[in-house]
């Protein structure tokens, strides 16, 4: 039986930025089946962080101080209402996990910090847009159907 390694969780910062980029091109590179050649991907990854810094809270994986995933909240908040206190919502999104470190515990630890941040931060719901192979992790960690939600697809 293999013995699993300690995974820790911490929130990411603007110094995560290579490390976050790095994770992101590994995702897109698994995604396509062949590297990726984009001489401007970290700098418009950078554009982008810096764009959603203030409304995006990314957690980072480690295993032996080694990044091995991620994943991110983004929170929106609602507008008031009279007498009811401030509310938000949180949109899961970006969970990742290189391949070598799947089915140890790591996507577990983010989706767990990530909940109990979001818990924290006085969240009234998750919500995210799995892929056909993570329902079943989700699921095993209650999120369910979002039945109350509607979305209109503007784009394929």
């Amino acid at each position: 039986m293999a013995v699993r390694q300690a995974v820790t969780t911490r929130r990411a910062d603007e110094q995560d930025l290579p490390t976050l980029a790095a994770l992101r091109r590994s995702w897109s590179e698994e995604q396509a089946g062949h590297p990726l050649y984009d001489d401007s991907f970290e700098e418009q990854f950078t554009h982008w962080y810096q764009t959603e810094a203030a409304r995006r809270v990314i957690f980072l994986a480690e295993i032996d101080d080694a990044v091995v995933g991620m994943i991110n909240l983004v929170i929106f908040e609602r507008m008031p209402r009279p007498g009811r206190p401030a509310s938000r919502w949180g949109y899961l999104s970006n969970a990742y996990v290189l391949a070598s470190h799947r089915d140890h515990g790591v996507g577990t630890a983010l989706l767990n910090t990530l909940v109990s941040d979001a818990h924290n931060r006085g969240c009234a719901r998750i919500v995210l847009a799995p892929s056909d192979r993570s329902v079943p992790f989700y699921q095993r960690a209650e999120f369910g159907p979002a039945t109350m939600l509607l979305a209109r697809v503007l784009t394929t």
